[in-house]
């Protein structure tokens, strides 16, 4: 099975940091934050590799190579201009199986194998590892009728969402609603497949996950890598 990383963007949120290092490479710990990513894949049985690369890909070249020292196999796909996080798959040979996208900056402790019978078991076109993220509003929050009359008020509440990890499987015939070089992000790609009627799963899992987007977020990544909990 296949893997499409996509390590090409240039990480504004998370400078000073990337002003040097591709994002995909800033360390955690005595490793990159992709090498982790690769490790988790390969121990799931998940070999064959595609970086979708771009901004600094030179040095993303450099460091994993043909991926032989990691023990898998991996191939780049180089973006002349930036296509956003699904355009660079309608570059890939088609593939004749299922394959994953996730982003080269997470840290989960997702089953990668469990979540790949899961898409298969559900028959969708595509499948979205989901998460329930907490989102904590520091302000007071009204409740206001119609009538501007004032029928409820919650300090400081903590919401709940699904959504998206940036962890996606999808089955072959999800290409053909990309136009070949160009830009579309996967939201709209997610989006076009909606509008067809196209079956689109979303998987849940209530492990751990982490979108490493800040300089905060890195900072806990940091921490948690230096609790052994990735290896």
């Amino acid at each position: 099975m296949r893997a499409v990383i996509l390590a090409g963007g240039k990480g504004r949120r998370l400078q000073p940091y990337t002003a040097v290092f591709p994002k995909p490479l800033v360390p955690l710990g005595d490793r990159p934050i992709m090498e982790i990513v690769v490790g988790q894949l390969r121990d799931a049985g998940i070999t064959d590799l595609t970086f979708a690369v771009g901004h600094l890909a030179g040095l993303i070249q450099a460091y994993f190579g043909d991926g032989a020292r990691l023990g898998v196999r991996i191939e780049y796909s180089l973006e002349d201009q930036p296509l956003g996080t699904a355009g660079p798959l309608s570059l890939m040979s088609p593939p004749n199986e299922d394959f994953l996208v996730m982003n080269g900056d997470l840290l989960t402790d997702l089953d990668f194998g469990v979540f790949v019978q899961a898409h298969r078991a559900s028959g969708a076109i595509a499948t979205l590892a989901v998460y329930r993220k907490a989102v904590d509003i520091t302000l007071g929050v009204l409740d206001v009728d119609e009538s501007n009359r004032v029928r409820g008020y919650t300090e400081k509440p903590t919401l709940h969402y699904d959504v998206s990890s940036g962890i996606y499987c999808f089955r072959p015939e999800v290409l053909p609603f990309l136009e070949r070089g160009q830009r579309c992000d996967l939201p709209e790609l997610v989006l076009r497949l909606l509008r067809q009627d196209q079956a689109v799963h979303a998987y849940r899992f209530g492990g751990y996950w982490l979108d490493i987007g800040r300089p905060e977020d890195y900072e806990t990544a940091i921490e948690e890598v230096a609790k052994g909990r990735f290896g």
